[in-house]
């Protein structure tokens, strides 16, 4: 059933990376990939752009240094030197958290081609570096083999909001929450570390602890309040999800959830 399952998460991005095949798609060799991070120390893109296109997606400041004259979500560059340069670079670098991806899905359906991601989480396990990885989408099963036995691994995922029609509305081309879930469900039974990032915590998102139950070792909370969307919320007549009431009145219900389930909550504001 496991085996099933794995295989349907790969049709499933096959389909999906067929459907946006118009999308800009070029290989570009990177001068470096292992560079520091406000976040976290390090951060390692191995995408310049991404499939996923969410409308609120802060990423798009990117596209001022990248030379693309196609919208937001319409290219990716595909940094096809990402594995050799790291190789180089983790042998001159205090080791220290690496997170993957700041600007992009590590994960998106480019991807499953490319292998970027797996092949540079390779060396960053051989050398026993600890990593976080962020991501939408379910596509990180085909790698738990590799989290699973890595040391000082963990794995996050976006989980904006419970309502996949809302998911459609602000996340068009990202994968539906209920895949997210899934794979959140699958990689923690494997022993990996997990959780869960709610950002921008969207309309819906209040409902969103029971389904995260047993899932997910903690969870974050950020508004992210970056207005890309806010037509949107407009055209949707949801002014007042936008409002600091709204998002006050979510992280207290949230806090509160996440609390009696007994899984740890923070903030990111």
């Amino acid at each position: 059933m496991i085996v099933w399952r794995k295989q349907a998460y790969y049709v499933f991005w096959f389909i999906f990376a067929c459907i946006i095949e118009r999308m800009i798609v070029k290989e570009v060799l990177a001068k470096s990939i292992l560079s520091p991070s406000k976040i976290y120390p390090y951060v390692i893109n191995p995408y310049t752009g991404c499939q996923h296109n969410c409308s609120y997606c802060y990423a798009s400041f990117m596209k001022r240094f990248t030379g693309h004259l196609e919208p937001w979500g319409q290219f990716v560059d595909a940094k096809v030197n990402a594995p050799d340069l790291l190789r180089r670079e983790i042998l001159r670098k205090k080791p220290d958290r690496v997170w993957v991806s700041g600007v992009c899905d590590p994960y998106q359906p480019l991807e499953a081609k490319y292998q970027l991601t797996r092949r540079c989480l390779e060396i960053l396990a051989f050398h026993r570096w600890p990593v976080t990885v962020q991501t939408r989408s379910p596509l990180v099963l085909r790698d738990i083999d590799l989290l699973s036995r890595a040391e000082n691994f963990e794995v996050g995922f976006s989980v904006t909001t419970a309502d996949d029609n809302i998911r459609k509305m602000f996340e068009p081309l990202a994968p539906p929450i209920s895949e997210r879930i899934r794979a959140l469900d699958e990689l923690h039974k494997a022993g990996i570390k997990t959780f869960v990032m709610i950002a921008p915590l969207l309309p819906g998102a209040e409902t969103l602890a029971g389904s995260l139950a047993g899932k997910v070792d903690s969870v974050i909370l950020d508004r992210m309040n970056y207005h890309h969307a806010d037509r949107l919320y407009r055209n949707a007549g949801l002014q007042e999800k936008m409002t600091g009431e709204f998002f006050d009145s979510a992280v207290k219900h949230l806090m509160t959830d996440f609390s009696d389930l007994g899984i740890p909550c923070s903030t990111a504001f």
